[in-house]
């Protein structure tokens, strides 16, 4: 009695999993579909390969201007070399292109700054337009030092220049404690960047516009470049670079890690095996991918 009571428990699971089975080869059928076929997932993966020895690494961003970073200790702890070549810089737009936008500075009554290299084009630009900032136009800095920067082009006062402590909400608390009713807010930014601030004005209701001031471009690589174990990307527009300065490029047995779902999308459609994945549950941190990786390598051994 009870095991025939099994066998139609088994049978009905059976057939649930068929119709299971059914559904999803008929959702993955159906033209027009942006499902992707099950059958083709095994086919584009890339093949697994174990973690290889990596003794010199290149972080395609600028050297930190702190020697107290986490990659020298990385270099220390582990004996590897680590080297800094960005792939990209940004360009500064000329005044015509400006002109496009039909944005007035001197129509804000306060501007927000998030890097040294945001302040230097934005009053470069004003100056060729022959436009002088107001005393009092209030300054909005994502941290203390790209505040203590506009020394270089202003009169700095307290009451002027308002700044975070480098992280997102806390900006925005800066930004909310400070501002003024009917305050309008100018957002001088590079073609690419992070929507976090732009978003964060529109929900807090607030008037402001973006300038796009600076133009990403490939930085000229030579292939000497790339001779290291391992190639550290932290944006899609550093694999278009690579791409860019060499269209023949052939990962082969090279080491390439990826920071950010965009970075991973960028290195996933240039057809490349990406390695070294951050940010995850287990590496919040590029450095501590790279780390495990170091340490997964030694496993190997």
């Amino acid at each position: 009695m009870k095991l025939t009571k099994t066998k139609k428990q088994i049978k009905k699971v059976t057939n649930s999993i068929s119709k299971a089975a059914t559904h999803l080869k008929k959702t993955f059928s159906k033209k027009g579909s942006n499902s992707i076929d099950p059958k083709k997932i095994f086919e584009t993966a890339a093949p697994f390969i174990p973690p290889r020895p990596i003794k010199t690494i290149l972080i395609s961003q600028a050297k930190p201007e702190n020697d107290k970073n986490p990659y020298n200790e990385l270099c220390r702890k582990y004996k590897v070399e680590i080297e800094f070549k960005p792939f990209i810089h940004l360009v500064g737009i000329e005044n015509r292109e400006f002109r496009r936008y039909k944005i007035n500075p001197l129509s804000f009554q306060s501007v927000i700054f998030t890097s040294r290299n945001i302040i230097d084009h934005y009053f470069s630009l004003c100056e060729s337009l022959r436009i002088r900032m107001p005393d009092e136009t209030k300054y909005y800095c994502m941290t203390e030092s790209v505040a203590l920067y506009l020394q270089k082009y202003i009169l700095y006062r307290k009451r002027k220049v308002f700044y975070g402590d480098g992280s997102i909400p806390n900006f925005f608390k800066v930004v909310l404690h400070h501002r003024n009713e009917g305050e309008k807010f100018l957002v001088p930014c590079a073609d690419i960047h992070k929507s976090d601030i732009p978003d964060f004005l529109k929900k807090s209701n607030i008037d402001f516009a973006e300038a796009v001031i600076l133009n990403t471009v490939p930085v000229e690589l030579k292939k000497k470049d790339l001779d290291f174990d391992a190639l550290i990307f932290f944006g899609p527009m550093s694999i278009n670079s690579l791409k860019h300065n060499f269209p023949d490029y052939k990962q082969k047995n090279q080491v390439i890690g990826g920071f950010g779902p965009l970075t991973l999308k960028a290195i996933e459609d240039a057809s490349l095996r990406c390695e070294i994945i951050a940010p995850s549950p287990e590496s919040p941190s590029m450095i501590m991918a790279i780390e495990k990786y170091i340490l997964a390598s030694k496993k190997k051994k």
